[in-house]
């Protein structure tokens, strides 16, 4: 329903609604999913939270493709829409560590809307700033892909303060390169910094995750 509505103010020709309608609704599947496919099945108020911001970020989800495409979309109303995601984030752990609720379902459902939020204001960046701020949306995923092929990647990792600030920083550098009034070249310098930081970031995790296989080779699995 929010989407439909973005469409309705923000892209004048239906034909173009599906791209955009598509991308929200993935990342509302993908939640929703997550949370559906538990066994046995139960959400917790941190969820809850969780899955209200998913529904924010479908929505910048929508109107950075409707940008991407149409060239139609509003960074004004993707930055806001993103800094409230983003702020919410903040939010549900702290519900969880409240409530004593913090489950690891909870936490890759926290992960995988962090992941959706990088995404979707990637590529609005990629509309201004070419198709490399892409990577920053995409390593998530291709970590995720690469697990499939090299169980290691599949291992708990050690809890790492370096490793959350460093996955902060990344939507907090796209919002800021999107902001109206940004010069270009600093947009570009901020995101490149942010992409480096990713990279060092997965790079590290990878030789983690394999020093572990070599020295404990029975790791349980789980998720980054």
């Amino acid at each position: 329903m929010a989407g439909l509505w973005l469409a309705t103010g923000f892209e004048p020709d239906p034909a173009l609604w599906f791209p955009g309608l598509a991308a929200g609704a993935a990342v509302i599947l993908r939640a929703g999913g997550s949370v559906l496919a538990r066994r046995p099945r139960f959400s917790t108020p941190a969820d809850r939270v969780t899955l209200g911001r998913a529904v924010v970020v479908a929505c910048c989800a929508a109107l950075a493709v409707w940008g991407l495409v149409a060239r139609s979309g509003d960074p004004g109303l993707i930055v806001l829409l993103g800094a409230a995601a983003f702020l919410l984030d903040a939010v549900d752990g702290r519900v969880a560590r409240r409530t004593g609720a913090a489950t690891d379902e909870g936490a890759r459902l926290d992960s995988d809307t962090d992941a959706a939020l990088v995404l979707a204001l990637s590529c609005a960046a990629s509309a201004m700033f070419g198709p490399w701020p892409w990577a920053m949306g995409l390593m998530y995923y291709a970590f995720q892909a690469a697990a499939w092929f090299r169980p290691s990647l599949q291992a708990q990792l050690p809890s790492s303060p370096v490793r959350k600030v460093i996955g902060a920083i990344q939507p907090a550098a796209l919002l800021f390169a999107l902001l109206p009034g940004v010069p270009p070249w600093l947009g570009v310098l901020v995101l490149g910094a942010a992409l480096g930081l990713l990279a060092f970031s997965f790079g590290r995790d990878v030789l983690t995750l394999e020093r572990l296989r070599r020295t404990h080779p029975a790791v349980p699995a789980g998720s980054r």
